[in-house]
């Protein structure tokens, strides 16, 4: 917290600002967590613009090198100086590049004309030659010709960037075109036809290739193309409307700007299964113009058959430019454009969802039996389900997450009427009751990972109800205990991670993902940062539906980035973390540290035992002025954590202030405090009524104009942090809505489980008016005798039904607090779609009946003919060809015996 002054606009995080502060005071929203996105792009960007630097850098010192080494080689004055004319230019559009897209551009071009050495020795080994066309033409001089076709691709772009140009286009020869290639014939072009042919794809690669025509025409084709996609087939019948491509299976003419989410994602995905055919263009009266625009430059004014001869030859090289060089290039980065921003959306969503994880508080416990209501940290009772092997496990875990207790329930979860389960399932009830007697929790969390954890709650709630009228009995005033859901999904990665075994040695599974479910409801910032080690088990933690389209190094630096804001907001207490090991994995994101230095850190401090000051941390570990600097003010040294209290302590160590602005606040505290003869720091620490009544504005008026610097911002925040040193900025825990609750115990996100759905349920027990049946997530599924069939004749489900069979239904109505689904199998209510999407429907998207049509009359045609096709192989060999057996016996009826492929 200091030198905010200098960058306060890039501070705000307007979204926030405008979604969670508007119906909070001054002082709720200056305690509240900000996401400061705007310095992470400041990040982004500098790390690119270095990149981009250094790639230009590399490029000029390689371009002149491979220049130099060309012009050693050539004898020819004319190529010498065109090649001299094209270096010049390529390293001043290099000089110019602003973007990776231009220096693509650039580096194209300087391959184009300056290929690599043939035939270059590295090592012992001699590289393979490289045959480019355009090469070979370039020695037949072709590009004479090709110059006489209208304006070469430099003036060209000097036209479009409205530059002026060293010479004029003369017009057309008088000769015609077949006429002067005639004087080009040699070996390898035989024919005036193929010389003509050899300078039309010069002319339009090297269009195709220059950097100011590319970016142009980039930036018409962003603006102004489209995107259609249709299913193919196979995509028609596979894609149905629970489909994960079902939103984008018919598209027509969405312009590229609209793309802003994932969809794209979605749609690369489905092409690359085969499912669609997707087409990126621009619309045909933007292309044509976009022609006519460089034809009108090209096609000057002539009569004659000779000037419609050439006219023929530069039409016909620019529809070869547009069409097989400039257009395919610009659709395929299209396609990388619209990964790039889809991925962007897609990374901010993910990262949101982590906000919203590690932004809650701990769980608060509020103590009022006797006197004023207190928040303390609470001690807490976690609970995991097991069916048996394991058994469902109790674990305890003291106010700082330390285990003091484990306990077994085998038979708790038994449902027989057995006599001796019952006394077992008793047994267990009396060991719980005990358990809780004995360690008295402030709340319970049980964790959701099935259907089964809605009665394991309800019987632990019944144990809870019984010790409270057992203490009322006794006339022992205590709080309620609450008995709380949580999320599983991060207890199971901490389960099967390498650090829960370094922290909870000897322990089984249960036990470890028991324990990280209780420190989640303690700390979950602590937790998610615990699987942050060196093997990166957080990726891992699904957060998103389509997560999947992210690789984990992407992941990790959102969660980094969302990490470091938070951590570095609340603060680190290190010296709790030396008496809570578990607590140490903070420290990595620290400001200035990282997982090197904070491990360095941690052992020095563990070495020592205790922090007594902030000064102390130069010794341990920041030992360079500009670490200690960044890392100092987020690292919280508490004097009552030490062992004993020591004379070096600080009072201002245990707040954000910076050591840096720690004259600033003794200069405010001796202002509030004039006629004070005690310390002023901790005089305010004792009493911050008096320094809550002071008016800082007004000192700070007067303070402004002796030192003309403006330390307003500094001032507020050394006010707050007097008054409430280190106050949790995170939005406080709440009990989960029942929404919450029911995607926990599906293990489900958003709509999957949703009325009108098709789901496939197993039979559990069948009865004459109803059946039970379990479904994959879990929950228990009723199908009554009334939605099981549409026959109107009487009979039994006992006689359809039997335990065991598996039955397609629809999902037909959902009871969220009972956690059961009601099913139907009648055929009219299978065949009817009374599904709603709960998205939003694309307003592109618009079905081709033609073209399903035109598909089921190739289908119906391909299945009378009896055409059988062959399953793709993924086999690289130059004689391979993968063929059906009727394609086999005819390729090989002209052949000799022993003769295979050409």
């Amino acid at each position: 917290m200091y030198r905010k002054e200098r960058c306060l606009s890039l501070l705000d995080d307007i979204e926030h600002d405008e979604a969670e502060n508007e119906e909070n005071d001054d002082f709720g929203q200056a305690c509240q967590l900000k996401w400061h996105k705007v310095l992470w792009v400041i990040k982004q960007l500098d790390r690119k613009w270095l990149l981009l630097q250094k790639r230009k850098s590399a490029l000029q010192m390689y371009q002149r090198k491979r220049y130099d080494e060309e012009c050693l080689n050539i004898d020819n004055s004319e190529r010498y100086t065109l090649n001299k004319q094209l270096f010049e230019s390529i390293s001043k559009s290099l000089n110019k590049a602003e973007s990776e897209e231009e220096i693509d551009d650039v580096d194209a071009k300087f391959r184009l004309h300056f290929p690599s050495a043939e035939g270059r020795i590295d090592g012992k080994f001699k590289r393979p030659l490289r045959k480019s066309q355009y090469n070979n033409r370039m020695k037949a001089d072709l590009w004479k010709l090709a110059s006489k076709f209208g304006y070469t691709s430099e003036q060209l772009s000097l036209q479009i960037a409205s530059e002026e140009m060293d010479v004029e286009f003369q017009g057309h020869p008088d000769e015609s075109p077949e006429e002067i290639a005639l004087n080009f014939t040699c070996p390898m072009f035989k024919t005036p036809e193929l010389v003509l042919k050899g300078a039309r794809h010069m002319a339009a690669l090297e269009m195709g290739c220059e950097p100011c025509i590319k970016k142009h025409i980039r930036s018409i084709f962003v603006d102004k193309a489209v995107l259609s996609a249709s299913p193919t087939p196979q995509g028609n019948v596979t894609i149905d409307c629970f489909h994960q491509f079902s939103g984008v299976k018919w598209l027509r003419d969405k312009p590229l700007s609209k793309f802003n989410d994932a969809q794209w994602l979605l749609i690369q995905k489905a092409e690359e299964e085969k499912l669609l055919q997707v087409s990126i263009k621009l619309p045909e009266s933007m292309l044509i113009k976009l022609i006519t625009s460089f034809s009108d430059i090209y096609l000057t004014d002539g009569a004659g058959r000779s000037a419609h001869l050439w006219k023929e030859q530069c039409n016909s090289f620019l529809h070869d430019a547009f069409f097989n060089f400039l257009l395919p290039s610009m659709e395929k980065e299209a396609q990388n454009l619209l990964t790039s921003r889809a991925k962007h959306w897609l990374l901010m969503e993910y990262g949101k969802e982590l906000w919203k994880m590690v932004s809650v508080g701990p769980y608060s416990y509020v103590k009022n039996v006797v006197g004023p209501a207190e928040s303390i940290a609470p001690k807490v009772m976690s609970c995991c389900w097991g069916s048996g092997k394991p058994a469902t496990t109790f674990v305890m875990l003291d106010s700082s997450g330390e285990l003091l207790d484990v306990l077994e329930a085998r038979f708790f979860n038994l449902r027989s009427q057995n006599i001796d389960d019952q006394q077992r399932k008793k047994n267990d009830w009396q060991s719980i009751l005990k358990f809780m007697k004995n360690h008295q929790p402030h709340v319970i969390v049980i964790g959701a990972a099935n259907a089964s954890c809605v009665r394991l709650k309800e019987d632990v709630k019944e144990i809870v109800s019984k010790l409270e009228e057992n203490n009322r009995e006794l006339g022992q005033a205590t709080n309620a205990i609450s008995v709380v859901y949580g999320n599983e999904s991060l207890p199971q990665l901490y389960e099967h991670s390498e650090i829960s075994s370094d922290q909870l040695p000897g322990q089984p599974g249960i036990v470890k993902r028991a324990v990280a479910l209780g420190r989640y409801l303690q700390n979950p910032l602590v937790m998610v940062a615990t699987l942050c080690g060196a093997n990166r088990e957080i990726v891992s933690w699904k957060l998103c539906s389509l997560e999947n389209f992210l690789t984990p190094d992407e992941k990790y630096e959102m969660i980094e980035e969302v990490m470091v804001d938070v951590t570095n907001q609340v603060g680190v207490d290190v010296n709790f973390a030396v008496s809570h090991d578990w607590y140490f994995p903070l420290l990595q994101f620290v400001s200035g540290l990282g997982p090197q230095k904070a491990s360095i850190l941690q052992k020095k401090i563990v070495q020592y035992r205790a922090v007594n000051n902030r000064k102390e941390l130069a010794s341990f570990g920041l030992k360079t002025k500009k670490v200690y600097h960044n890392a100092v003010g987020f690292l919280c040294v508490r004097g009552s954590q030490l062992p004993c209290t020591s004379f070096d302590t600080d009072l201002l160590d245990c707040t954000r202030i910076h050591p840096e602005s720690y004259e600033l606040a003794e200069r405010l505290a001796k202002a509030v405090c004039n006629d004070i003869t005690e310390a002023p720091i901790a005089y305010l620490m004792k009493e911050p009524q008096v320094l809550s009544a002071f008016d800082v504005n007004d000192y700070l008026d007067s303070h402004e104009i002796e030192d003309s610097e403006n330390r307003r911002e500094t001032f507020y925040h050394i006010k707050m942090e007097l008054l409430h040193g280190f106050l949790d900025p995170r939005k406080p825990y709440k009990v989960p809505s029942l929404d919450e609750e029911f995607n926990m115990i599906c293990g489900r996100n958003g709509a999957a489980l949703a009325e009108g759905r098709i789901v496939q349920a197993i039979v559990r027990h069948v009865q004459s008016q109803r059946a039970f049946c379990v479904l994959n997530s879990g929950l228990t599924g009723i199908i009554m005798k009334d939605d099981f069939s549409n026959e109107d004749d009487d009979f039994s489900l006992e006689e359809k039904l039997h335990e065991g069979d598996k039955v397609c239904c629809k999902i037909k109505q959902i009871d969220k607090c009972k956690c059961l689904v009601l099913l139907t199998c009648k055929a009219s209510e299978m065949k009817r779609n009374s599904y709603k999407d709960i998205d939003e429907v694309d307003p592109y998207y618009h079905e081709n009946v033609s073209i399903l049509l035109n598909q089921q009359e190739k289908a119906f045609t391909d299945e009378k003919l009896g055409k059988k096709h062959f399953e793709p192989r993924m086999i690289s060999h130059p004689c391979f060809r993968n063929m059906t057996m009727g394609q086999a016996m005819e390729f090989l009826s002209v052949k000799n015996t022993g003769e295979g492929r050409d």
